[in-house]
């Protein structure tokens, strides 16, 4: 009995008293993308729990939160031109490996507010640190290449960074709104969501959503994956035939 008993308070000591958990949530499942598509905002809702088993009844903070919204992994090549003897060329390229599609992070504070930087380093957070380079003689390089594909995609606005994203209701409740463009590419999508207290983290939870495509837009895409070849005579001789048939009508 009494090693029972003593075995019973060594799980209570090793035990957290102030362990939280995160209890999420996306708004929609799917995302259908049609003909009329014109984007879409999900949101995440939220919410800082005591974990199961703990001995407390009510969670204190103050609590930061950062979500990351992670698209399709991709492939990318960059490449730079130079002006060679008054002629622009490719010179150089970089071959990116496993590059989110699409990327965006949600915060209540300034990152820098939330925690350190090594944090926000091993966890992969920022935009600029999701281009992987492929290992090459030239990675100094190569690297180069990195800032200017994520400013690319900023610009298409598949990444984004906002830091004032995740809106605290209460003092255990929030929520935040993803925004996916009208050209939002198709497959799964992962909000992975960060809960910090005192500058670590504390606690993770991750929901998955998907992006695709229904209708006749789902038929030309799986046409032009699955036949590339009949796709493309296909394609040729529809704008052959619209081409006559403005012709004709025009010449009329």
């Amino acid at each position: 009995m009494r090693r029972l008993l003593l075995a019973i308070a060594l799980v209570f000591a090793v035990s957290p008293a102030g362990a939280e958990r995160l209890v999420t949530q996306v708004s929609q499942d799917e995302v259908s993308i049609t003909s009329s598509f014109a984007g879409e905002t999900l949101t995440l809702f939220g919410s800082i729990e005591p974990e199961v088993g703990a001995t407390q009844r009510f969670v204190e903070g103050p609590y930061h939160v950062i979500i990351t919204v992670t698209g399709p992994l991709q492939n990318r090549v960059a490449r730079r031109k130079t002006n060679q003897f008054g002629i622009w060329l490719n010179t150089a390229q970089a071959d990116f490996i496993g590059v989110p599609s699409f990327y965006q992070v949600l915060s209540d504070a300034r990152l820098a507010d939330i925690t350190n930087v090594i944090t926000l380093a091993e966890n992969k957070i920022p935009l600029d640190l999701q281009p992987i380079a492929t290992p090459t003689a030239a990675t100094q390089e190569m690297l180069a290449f990195a800032p200017q594909l994520v400013r690319l995609m900023e610009e298409k606005g598949f990444y984004r960074l906002n830091e004032t994203g995740v809106v605290f209701r209460s003092d255990t409740f929030y929520y935040a709104r993803v925004s996916l463009p009208a050209d939002a590419p198709p497959g799964p999508y992962l909000a992975h969501t960060f809960l910090f207290k005192n500058g670590e983290i504390i606690a993770e939870k991750s929901e998955g959503f998907s992006v695709r495509k229904i209708g006749f837009e789902r038929f030309l895409g799986l046409a032009a994956r699955q036949q590339p070849l009949l796709y493309g005579i296909v394609c040729v001789a529809l704008a052959l035939f619209t081409g006559w048939l403005g012709g004709v009508v025009f010449r009329r």
